[in-house]
């Protein structure tokens, strides 16, 4: 994508966290190619046992993008590492000109579950580290002619089912975006800040490990956050305060093929956290820094008590479904697909907690010889709980609700060993087809 013809970047200094690999290395080599400075501030020295790329291949790759690299070493942990750097930067390129805080740490977990120093390590490098870097920079982006800092956080969703699944990272990322909201007013007119967030789920060496393989189809490329960024960052300073999702902004700017952005065209793609979301629709209802419209009409409606079809109350105490209900009916298919081969390769017990309509406790069980599945507890301890509405669960194995959108979207709740949730995922997928 060219952007007017014009190297609008040419010469600028760029810091930016995180750029050894994924989105901001995405972001560096975008702006090496108009001729910036990039200094990639990363932890990524030695290679990564499970991760592509160091803060050195990268800088290869600015260079031979037309770029000038400056690799740091920079854990965002590490107050004195920033600092360094910064000094480096300022030292080696006379100034730094844009900020990029793209570096982030994901923990998916519930209260919990989320041990200490996970929850320490999400504080420090996407709140703290984003915050000090700012700081640092600071008062060399006050020189620049066009200042600006580009947090890679989400607008400020205050539905409480971005807040359920995973509390921690949650607020980890929302103090991301409130340096934005307060950054900006206290640096009006003299440095922009703002904030990016994908609309869809971007493949990442993070998404990788997040969602096992196969999740790259429902994801598009890094490239599309890239020319987001790259639009912002060469708009003047008075752009500033602004939460974007990349779609929106791309398509303001003219952009009409989102195909060259998909890993898989044509196949749908999952929605990023933090965006209101119906099933099977990736469009954003974002309302100020609350919730959406849907989800503040969606709480006048809620009571305490739930109306079934035709406007019945459903009774939450009913236990066992009826014979040949969707629930039932769909557990008696997938006792009838059961195979040997489904209990070799799975080795895993699921629990599912359904509310609503012929709720109660569920199993499918395979691991022990055979394999099983019904209703009441399993034969043996779950390895895996997973907790939603019965409507949403046979939406779930009929191949109307992806497990991994219902996830993201808090109408599924998992506790337990993650990897056998995706390999429970991979088998629905094969059963579609008899549901």
């Amino acid at each position: 994508m060219t952007w007017g013809g014009r190297r609008k970047l040419a010469g600028c200094t760029l810091f930016i966290t995180g750029a050894s690999r994924g989105i901001g290395k995405a972001i560096a080599l975008k702006a090496a190619k108009d001729g910036a400075n990039i200094v990639i501030a990363a932890k990524t020295a030695e290679p990564h046992p499970k991760l592509p790329g160091t803060i050195y291949t990268a800088a290869a790759e600015i260079e031979a993008a037309g770029g000038k690299a400056l690799p740091c070493i920079v854990n965002v942990r590490e107050e004195q590492q920033i600092i360094n750097a910064v000094e480096k930067a300022v030292k080696t390129f006379g100034g730094i000109d844009i900020l990029v805080n793209n570096a982030s740490a994901i923990s998916l977990t519930g209260t919990l579950e989320t041990e200490t120093k996970k929850v320490n390590l999400m504080m420090d490098v996407n709140v703290r580290g984003t915050y000090l870097t700012s700081k640092t920079c600071l008062p060399h982006l006050r020189k620049s002619r066009n200042p600006h800092i580009l947090n890679l956080s989400p607008p400020m969703n205050l539905n409480p089912m971005w807040f359920k699944n995973h509390c921690a990272y949650t607020i980890s990322k929302y103090g991301m975006s409130m340096c934005v909201l307060g950054m900006a007013e206290e640096f009006r007119g003299e440095v922009a800040v703002n904030a990016l967030w994908p609309k869809t789920a971007i493949h990442t060496a993070a998404m990788d490990m997040l969602g096992g393989s196969g999740i790259e189809k429902q994801c598009r490329k890094t490239d599309i956050l890239a020319d987001a960024a790259y639009c912002i960052l060469t708009k003047p300073k008075t752009f500033t305060g602004n939460f974007v999702i990349d779609e929106v902004l791309l398509r303001e700017e003219g952009v009409k093929d989102f195909d060259v952005y998909a890993i898989a065209p044509g196949h749908p793609l999952m929605p990023d956290f933090f965006l209101d979301v119906e099933t099977n629709v990736t469009a954003t209802k974002q309302e100020g820094y609350g919730g959406s419209q849907a989800f503040k009409e969606e709480k006048k409606l809620s009571g305490s008590q739930h109306e079934g079809p035709g406007g019945a109350k459903a009774d939450r105490e009913s236990a066992p479904a009826k014979p040949l209900s969707p629930v039932a009916e769909t557990f008696r298919v997938i006792q009838g697909a059961m195979t040997e081969e489904y209990v070799r390769s799975t080795q895993g017990v699921f629990q599912f907690e359904l509310s609503g309509d012929e709720g109660g406790t569920w199993y499918i069980d395979l691991k022990t010889q055979g394999g099983s599945a019904g209703f009441g507890k399993p034969p043996v301890a779950a390895d895996v709980v997973m907790s939603m509405s019965s409507a949403d669960f046979v939406k779930m194995f009929t191949g109307k609700l992806k497990p991994t959108l219902a996830f993201m979207s808090g109408k599924l709740r998992i506790k337990g060993n993650m990897t056998l949730a995706i390999k429970l995922e991979k088998m629905l997928t094969q059963l579609n087809s008899k549901l």
